[in-house]
């Protein structure tokens, strides 16, 4: 994937919505240590310093924008990062560099560490030989789920959907609020119309069957162990060709590649976005002519 080009997917004014909340929840009133740094031009690299995923760009550029800030980039988005490396030179006044330096910080080391995470499975699972789909979920924090979708992609994982409105996702409470899987996929199926696809939670191969026969185009088949998985979707799929199968629950990193097999389509984790560790990043101010260094250094 052409992780340069995902920048594209984001819109200048909703990065900037973003940047500007996230600017004002850190500093919503005075800003005393702007006293102590004062506002002569300044300069400050961007160093990573635990390896993983770079991932987080745009973002970035929009706290920076926000503050007057110039950044430029020294690699590109989505390259493997070997510490200790410098990343990006940010130029502005000082108290400006360090207004915006911890809300950067705290989202790049996010966003990079659910790319990481997900470059991470993606390898795992093509290493078996499965050719479906790496997911995320909508297990997001509020208020960052475009950080953390994005850092999904970066790392060659599929978002899932967005938000309520990209699929209709009939879940085990959908169904007993509806009172059945039929009832609770016909009432989808009147509701959406041909770009919206419905995927239902089944328990068991029987419920799988009944939302295939319902009109469901997908299947999520949730915390069955790789065991029962693999026979359910087999059966399925030998009577329904046609419908996907979805894989999740209870899948990690470490045992991804036994939830891959011929049956499966998709197989989402949601430990990409809840339990992904974020990456080691920080911001040194340095003096004009001098040599970037990672760490500060004091006599």
């Amino acid at each position: 994937m052409d992780t340069e080009g995902l920048s594209l997917l984001l819109p200048p004014t909703t990065l900037a919505a973003l940047a500007d909340s996230w600017l004002r929840e850190d500093c919503p009133g005075l800003n005393f240590a702007a006293l102590v740094t004062g506002a002569a031009p300044s300069q400050a690299a961007l160093w990573a310093k635990s390896p993983g995923v770079l991932a987080g760009r745009p973002f970035f550029d929009a706290i920076f924008a926000q503050l007057n800030c110039q950044v430029t980039w020294l690699l590109p988005e989505g390259s493997q990062l070997v510490p200790v490396v410098q990343v990006a030179e940010v130029r502005g006044p000082a108290h400006r560099l360090l207004l915006g330096e911890r809300v950067a910080l705290n989202m790049l080391a996010r966003c990079s560490g659910i790319a990481s995470a997900a470059a991470t499975a993606v390898k795992i699972a093509r290493g078996t030989g499965w050719t479906g789909h790496v997911a995320g979920t909508r297990k997001t924090t509020p208020g960052f789920r475009l950080v953390e979708k994005y850092g999904l992609l970066v790392g060659g994982a599929a978002s899932h959907r967005y938000d309520l409105g990209g699929m209709v996702m009939v879940k085990d409470n959908h169904v007993v609020a509806a009172g059945g899987v039929e009832k609770a996929v016909r009432s989808a199926r009147q509701a959406v119309d041909f770009t919206l696809k419905v995927e239902v939670e089944c328990s068991s191969l029987q419920e799988a069957v009944h939302a295939a026969e319902a009109g469901a185009d997908l299947v999520l088949l949730d915390n069955f162990k790789p065991e029962e998985l693999h026979p359910i979707a087999q059966a399925l799929k030998a009577q329904f060709p046609r419908v996907a199968v979805e894989a999740s629950g209870g899948v990690t990193l470490s045992n991804i590649s036994q939830f891959c097999g011929p049956h499966i389509d998709v197989i989402s984790l949601g430990m990409l976005t809840q339990a992904a560790p974020a990456l080691d990043f920080s911001l040194k101010l340095f003096a004009e002519g001098a040599t970037p260094v990672p760490h500060s250094r004091r006599s």
